[in-house]
């Protein structure tokens, strides 16, 4: 009987992939506190997760006939959303460290979370594989 492995490790998956994605982004954010006019950019965990789960994707625009076609393929990006800044700066950067950082550390954790959550399911999978 051959296992399913999208059902047995569940939506841990593609939580770490949105999570690598949104790590990325938070640290591009933290890399561009100092440039003007830099947008700060996030991931909305839930949407994305959700979007993951029922295999929807924000479709990818090609701006030119002779770009490569993005249909049917796996690739997942989910919707990027500039964050709301809290306090106007002079040079037009909306990047707030501390809150950065504090994203970017959470997210860390919630990434860890997810990694032993899914070394819990690889340990149940040979665990029944060996009839333990």
């Amino acid at each position: 009987m051959p296992i399913n492995f999208d059902s047995a490790l569940g939506i841990h998956t593609d939580a770490l992939q949105i999570r690598s994605q949104r790590a990325e982004l938070l640290a591009s954010n933290l890399a561009n506190a100092d440039t003007p006019n830099y947008k700060a950019r996030d991931i909305d965990f839930q949407t994305a997760l959700k979007m993951a789960s029922t295999g929807q994707s924000e479709p990818i625009k090609t701006t030119h006939q002779n770009h490569f076609s993005t249909s049917g393929g796996e690739l997942f990006s989910p919707a990027v959303q500039y964050r709301q800044s809290m306090q106007d700066s002079l040079d037009g950067n909306t990047v707030d460290e501390q809150i950065e950082q504090s994203q970017f550390m959470q997210n860390a954790v919630q990434y860890q979370a997810s990694l032993e959550f899914l070394g819990g399911k690889f340990r149940s999978i040979r665990s029944a594989i060996k009839g333990e």
